[in-house]
Protein backbone atom coordinates (compact mmCIF):
# COMPACT_ATOMS: atom_id res chain seq x y z
CA UNK A 1 0.00 0.00 0.00
CA UNK A 2 1.17 3.54 -0.74
CA UNK A 3 2.56 5.53 2.19
CA UNK A 4 1.30 8.89 3.36
CA UNK A 5 3.80 10.26 5.86
CA UNK A 6 2.54 13.20 7.89
CA UNK A 7 5.33 15.32 9.44
CA UNK A 8 4.06 17.27 12.42
CA UNK A 9 5.65 19.55 14.97
CA UNK A 10 6.25 23.17 15.81
CA UNK A 11 8.48 25.67 14.07
CA UNK A 12 12.13 24.73 13.81
CA UNK A 13 11.69 21.03 14.63
CA UNK A 14 13.04 19.85 11.29
CA UNK A 15 9.90 18.91 9.35
CA UNK A 16 11.29 20.30 6.09
CA UNK A 17 14.80 19.02 6.68
CA UNK A 18 13.69 15.46 7.45
CA UNK A 19 11.12 15.49 4.65
CA UNK A 20 13.83 16.45 2.16
CA UNK A 21 16.14 13.76 3.54
CA UNK A 22 13.35 11.17 3.10
CA UNK A 23 12.83 12.38 -0.47
CA UNK A 24 16.54 11.94 -1.17
CA UNK A 25 16.73 8.50 0.48
CA UNK A 26 13.43 6.94 -0.63
CA UNK A 27 12.10 9.07 -3.48
CA UNK A 28 8.90 10.18 -1.75
CA UNK A 29 7.10 13.22 -3.10
CA UNK A 30 7.22 16.15 -0.67
CA UNK A 31 4.09 18.28 -0.31
CA UNK A 32 4.94 21.31 1.80
CA UNK A 33 1.69 23.14 2.35
CA UNK A 34 3.39 26.14 3.98
CA UNK A 35 5.57 26.73 0.92
CA UNK A 36 2.54 26.39 -1.37
CA UNK A 37 0.66 28.95 0.68
CA UNK A 38 3.60 31.36 1.07
CA UNK A 39 4.05 31.37 -2.71
CA UNK A 40 0.57 32.87 -3.12
CA UNK A 41 0.51 36.38 -4.63
CA UNK A 42 1.02 39.11 -2.00
CA UNK A 43 -2.41 40.61 -2.61
CA UNK A 44 -4.26 37.27 -2.27
CA UNK A 45 -6.46 36.41 0.69
CA UNK A 46 -4.08 33.53 1.50
CA UNK A 47 -1.08 35.89 1.75
CA UNK A 48 -3.01 38.41 3.86
CA UNK A 49 -4.16 35.66 6.24
CA UNK A 50 -0.62 34.34 6.66
CA UNK A 51 0.76 37.86 7.21
CA UNK A 52 -1.65 38.25 10.14
CA UNK A 53 -0.23 35.01 11.63
CA UNK A 54 -3.55 33.22 11.17
CA UNK A 55 -4.37 29.85 9.65
CA UNK A 56 -5.76 29.63 6.10
CA UNK A 57 -9.34 28.33 5.97
CA UNK A 58 -9.98 24.62 5.64
CA UNK A 59 -11.95 25.14 2.42
CA UNK A 60 -8.91 26.67 0.74
CA UNK A 61 -6.58 23.99 2.05
CA UNK A 62 -8.60 20.84 1.36
CA UNK A 63 -8.60 21.38 -2.39
CA UNK A 64 -4.87 22.21 -2.47
CA UNK A 65 -3.96 19.18 -0.37
CA UNK A 66 -6.21 16.71 -2.22
CA UNK A 67 -4.79 17.81 -5.57
CA UNK A 68 -1.22 17.59 -4.25
CA UNK A 69 -1.40 14.13 -2.70
CA UNK A 70 -2.16 12.30 -5.95
CA UNK A 71 -0.99 8.68 -6.20
CA UNK A 72 2.18 7.15 -4.85
CA UNK A 73 4.20 7.64 -1.68
CA UNK A 74 4.00 11.18 -0.33
CA UNK A 75 5.13 13.25 2.65
CA UNK A 76 2.79 15.93 3.95
CA UNK A 77 4.67 18.73 5.71
CA UNK A 78 2.57 21.39 7.42
CA UNK A 79 -0.81 19.69 7.18
CA UNK A 80 -2.98 19.01 9.13
CA UNK A 81 -2.86 21.86 11.63
CA UNK A 82 -6.32 21.58 13.18
CA UNK A 83 -8.56 18.78 14.44
CA UNK A 84 -10.98 19.31 11.55
CA UNK A 85 -8.10 19.05 9.05
CA UNK A 86 -6.81 15.89 10.77
CA UNK A 87 -10.27 14.33 10.63
CA UNK A 88 -10.67 15.28 6.95
CA UNK A 89 -7.28 13.74 6.14
CA UNK A 90 -8.09 10.46 7.88
CA UNK A 91 -11.63 10.28 6.46
CA UNK A 92 -10.40 10.87 2.90
CA UNK A 93 -7.06 9.04 2.78
CA UNK A 94 -6.69 6.41 5.52
CA UNK A 95 -8.38 3.79 3.35
CA UNK A 96 -6.12 4.57 0.37
CA UNK A 97 -2.75 4.97 2.11
CA UNK A 98 -0.67 3.49 4.91
CA UNK A 99 -0.80 6.69 7.02
CA UNK A 100 2.24 7.30 9.22
CA UNK A 101 2.26 10.35 11.51
CA UNK A 102 5.66 11.47 12.76
CA UNK A 103 5.37 14.01 15.57
CA UNK A 104 8.69 15.80 16.00
CA UNK A 105 8.49 16.94 19.61
CA UNK A 106 10.87 19.50 21.11
CA UNK A 107 10.54 22.28 23.67
CA UNK A 108 9.44 25.78 22.72
CA UNK A 109 12.82 27.08 23.86
CA UNK A 110 14.59 24.80 21.38
CA UNK A 111 12.14 25.83 18.64
CA UNK A 112 13.03 29.50 19.21
CA UNK A 113 16.75 28.69 19.33
CA UNK A 114 16.49 26.89 15.97
CA UNK A 115 14.45 29.70 14.38
CA UNK A 116 17.12 32.19 15.54
CA UNK A 117 19.83 29.93 14.10
CA UNK A 118 18.03 29.92 10.73
CA UNK A 119 17.99 33.72 10.81
CA UNK A 120 21.71 33.92 11.67
CA UNK A 121 22.53 31.51 8.83
CA UNK A 122 20.42 33.43 6.30
CA UNK A 123 17.74 30.79 5.88
CA UNK A 124 14.23 30.18 7.11
CA UNK A 125 11.00 31.98 6.48
CA UNK A 126 10.67 35.65 5.69
CA UNK A 127 8.75 36.26 8.92
CA UNK A 128 11.22 34.38 11.17
CA UNK A 129 12.86 37.70 12.07
CA UNK A 130 9.51 39.13 13.23
CA UNK A 131 9.36 38.18 16.92
CA UNK A 132 5.64 38.92 17.17
CA UNK A 133 4.88 36.70 14.13
CA UNK A 134 6.99 33.88 15.60
CA UNK A 135 5.14 34.17 18.92
CA UNK A 136 1.76 34.04 17.11
CA UNK A 137 2.88 30.96 15.15
CA UNK A 138 4.03 29.24 18.35
CA UNK A 139 0.77 30.10 20.16
CA UNK A 140 -1.20 28.74 17.19
CA UNK A 141 0.87 25.54 17.32
CA UNK A 142 0.23 24.97 21.04
CA UNK A 143 -3.42 26.04 21.02
CA UNK A 144 -4.62 24.58 17.71
CA UNK A 145 -2.17 22.05 16.28
CA UNK A 146 -1.28 20.15 19.47
CA UNK A 147 -4.97 19.17 19.97
CA UNK A 148 -4.94 17.81 16.39
CA UNK A 149 -1.77 15.85 17.19
CA UNK A 150 -3.39 14.52 20.36
CA UNK A 151 -6.47 13.45 18.36
CA UNK A 152 -4.30 11.67 15.78
CA UNK A 153 -2.68 9.67 18.62
CA UNK A 154 -6.10 8.06 19.19
CA UNK A 155 -6.81 7.00 15.60
CA UNK A 156 -6.65 3.22 15.34
CA UNK A 157 -6.06 2.74 11.60
CA UNK A 158 -2.85 4.81 11.36
CA UNK A 159 0.63 4.57 12.83
CA UNK A 160 1.59 7.42 15.17
CA UNK A 161 5.18 7.90 16.34
CA UNK A 162 6.84 10.53 18.51
CA UNK A 163 10.44 11.48 17.71
CA UNK A 164 12.52 13.83 19.87
CA UNK A 165 15.04 15.40 17.43
CA UNK A 166 17.07 17.16 20.12
CA UNK A 167 20.52 15.90 19.13
CA UNK A 168 22.77 18.48 17.48
CA UNK A 169 23.66 15.89 14.81
CA UNK A 170 20.96 16.01 12.12
CA UNK A 171 21.93 12.55 10.86
CA UNK A 172 21.28 10.97 14.29
CA UNK A 173 17.93 12.77 14.42
CA UNK A 174 17.13 11.53 10.91
CA UNK A 175 17.97 7.96 11.94
CA UNK A 176 15.28 8.27 14.64
CA UNK A 177 12.76 9.38 12.00
CA UNK A 178 13.67 6.44 9.73
CA UNK A 179 13.39 4.04 12.69
CA UNK A 180 9.90 5.39 13.48
CA UNK A 181 8.84 4.69 9.91
CA UNK A 182 10.08 1.08 10.08
CA UNK A 183 7.82 -0.07 12.89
Amino acid sequence: MKKLIVMMGGQGVGKGTFSNMLVDKYGYRHVETGAMLRSAPADSEIAKTIARGELVSDDMLFGLVADSIGDGDVILDGFPRTISQAKWLIENFADKFDVRVIYLEISQELMIERINKRIREGGGRQDDADTAAVQRRLKTFWDITVPAIDWLRTVSNIKFSVVHPTDSDVNRNFAMVVDALQD
